[in-house]
């Protein structure tokens, strides 16, 4: 059993290399892991920032008619708050998933360019600060997350709010794109000997699948920045229509980019859950290979559906019946997955420990929302509910009762394995029933204050439209499930400090990240281990309850004398910290002029010490 992992017995095969411990070791890491824990603390912090911006606008609209916000902060705030929770909290916890997780489910020691996921993270933290700044500096960007033309043209934004947004996404996209064919790579050509396709673990395949989303969407909206980027600095008209532009050219690339956006949210909570299911059911995933390819089927229709945010736009009937059939059409891979968690289920010896809670939420929730999701399908059922707090309803039960409920349940899953301790169950339970009543009272409201007609993205509403009420509970809930992130932030806090010891398997799971210790080692495995079924461990621990007989009993691992680790370094951060200059250089280039050519040069230097610089650590004393 212990021989899977090659080697469970001690970590030490060998020391971390000089230079890699305190916060300078943080600083230079190049360990997929230590990004992973970096991806993730940032997109909480950065939570905590959304969070706060959408608490606000809930006290706003908590009774008809206040004036606690002026609608310039209202716009503000619900364009941070979506920018936020999107760019800077959803992809990067799921960035954090990808680095920590997947590499030691496919059993690799790392990703295949270890310098370039340390460039992503520090480009992913640059990007989200470039944008904050912009609270002190010019103003926030107020045109919504979605930015639309012609609201985000010098005649309408004036001031430099949409320039920081438009860079901070460059930036961002710039990290996304990089970790993206880092994580592709990787999946290709690291897995242990006899990980087929077929044999990946589902998260594993969600993490292959959003990689080629984003490598395949980002240049779209790369491309609707940069044209934007041309209106705002040059003088172009791309989306202005006195100029000849086209402010619907700018919805389309958008949505190009943002539809495929929503299942690169969506589907690694999607593999999550589908990888506590099974462990907490004590049964194998019902229909492996149906999950895995509606999981690609998704991926695939994803990109043939944007125009069904446009359908008020006025595409015409052949255009609406097309993009209404193809919407209907991906609802059919999303139903193959939501009845094969519930056949997992079925007969199956559960149990409910915190990572199953919030699991079978994210099961209950998605489904609202896919429902609700369903009818927007529908041209004329759309045109009734576009730009109402139905839809707020609709996404909100995608992204947060689908993404941020599944995401929990990872961290729950995984923290274990990550810090070599266990969260507390009763905080953890306290967490979940807060966080779900209070989402629960939030969102379901939305529905019926949509369909009496309440618009979305307005500060204040009018006391005869006879929705206050409802708006009160939504307030109540907000308040109720920021409530809820309180116990989470203690249990991290106090488990990180005087949790209950983990062990290296403390779920009983099926995959190979439970066959190293808690925290795994720097290398990860000491013999890269061979794998004979889709769930390696569980059956190795289990011979009698293997899926398809005893498999055979893996090799004697071999003395291994070197393993190579990746030098620490400090260029990635260097190389991002010269683009992000170069990012004020381009937004202040009339005014402060040699910033731009400043932070260019930088990052050029960086370029070719980067290259120069020697990609393998020298072995540490004491090696076995």
């Amino acid at each position: 059993m212990a021989t899977i992992a090659g080697g469970m017995k001690g970590r030490s095969i060998l020391r971390r290399p000089t230079g890699t411990e305190g916060i300078w070791g943080w600083i230079t890491t190049v360990d997929a892991k230590r990004i992973g824990v970096l991806y993730g603390v940032t997109a909480l912090i950065f939570f905590i920032a959304g969070g706060l911006e959408a608490l606000i606008m809930r006290v706003q609209l908590a009774s008809p008619e206040q004036n606690i916000t002026s609608p310039e902060t209202f716009n503000q705030l619900f364009t941070m708050h979506g920018t936020t929770m999107v760019f800077l909290v959803i992809m990067p916890l799921n960035a954090a998933f990808f680095n920590f997780v997947m590499p030691l489910q496919i059993g690799a020691r790392d990703v295949a360019f270890p310098r370039l996921n340390a460039l992503s993270y520090w480009l992913f933290l640059f990007g989200g600060l470039f944008l904050h700044v912009s609270f002190i500096a010019a103003g926030p960007p107020d045109a919504g997350w979605f930015s639309y033309a012609n609201l985000t043209e010098r005649p309408f934004s004036p001031e430099n709010g949409i320039d920081y947004w438009i860079l901070s996404l460059q930036l961002l996209g710039v990290a996304s794109v990089l970790s993206s064919l880092n994580f592709i790579v990787t999946i290709i050509n690291l897995r242990a000997k006899g990980m087929s396709f077929m044999r990946l673990p589902v998260f594993v395949w969600m993490t292959f699948v959003v990689a080629f989303l984003l490598v395949l969407a980002m240049p779209v909206i790369t491309i609707g920045l940069v044209l934007l980027m041309f209106d705002r600095f040059t003088g172009t008209s791309f989306f202005i229509p006195s100029g000849g532009g086209d402010p619907v050219l700018w919805q389309h690339l958008f949505w190009v980019f943002g539809h495929p956006e929503v299942y690169v949210l969506i589907l690694p909570p999607m593999g999550m859950v589908s990888e506590i299911l099974p462990v907490f059911s004590r049964k194998p995933l019902f229909g492996y290979k149906f999950v895995v390819l509606a999981g690609i089927f998704i991926g695939v229709t994803g990109f043939t559906v944007w125009s069904h945010h446009m359908f008020s736009v006025g595409l015409g009937p052949i255009a609406n019946t097309y993009f209404a059939t193809a919407t209907f059409l991906v609802g059919v891979p999303t139903g193959v997955k939501i009845f094969n968690w519930i056949a997992t289920l079925y007969k199956g010896k559960l149990t409910f420990e915190t990572p199953m809670l919030f699991a079978l939420a994210f099961v209950a929730l998605f489904t609202i929302g896919g429902i609700s999701g369903v009818m927007h399908a529908s041209p004329p059922t759309d045109l009734q509910q576009t730009d109402t707090y139905f839809i707020v309803a609709h996404f909100h039960y995608v992204l947060f009762g689908g993404a941020i409920f599944g995401m929990m349940g990872g961290l729950y899953y995984w923290f274990p394995k990550v810090t070599g301790r266990m969260l507390n169950e009763t905080l953890g339970k306290l967490h979940f029933w807060f966080m779900f009543i209070g989402a629960n009272l939030a969102f379901f409201p939305m529905h019926f204050s949509g369909m009496a007609g309440m618009p979305r993205r307005i500060y204040t509403y009018d006391s005869d439209l006879g929705v206050g009420w409802l708006n009160m509970i939504s307030t109540v809930g907000a308040l109720i499930m920021g409530a809820s992130f309180l116990f989470l932030v203690y249990n991290i806090l106090h488990s990180l400090k005087k949790g209950k010891a983990a062990g290296n398997d403390p779920w009983d799971g099926h995959t190979l990240e439970w066959s190293v210790s808690s925290p795994p080692p720097i290398h990860n495995y000491d013999e890269i281990p061979t794998v004979r079924s889709n769930r390696p461990y569980w059956d190795q621990k289990h011979p009698e309850l293997a899926e398809h007989g005893v498999p055979p009993p893996p090799p004697a691992p071999r003395k291994n004398k070197h393993i190579a680790l990746p030098s620490p370094s400090y260029w990635p951060i260097v190389l991002a910290a010269g683009m992000t200059i170069a990012a004020f250089g381009a937004l202040y280039h009339e005014t402060i002029l040699p910033v731009l050519p400043i932070g260019l040069s930088i990052a050029v230097i960086a370029t070719y010490a980067w290259v120069l610089e020697p990609p393998i650590a020298k072995q540490a004393e004491g090696h076995h």
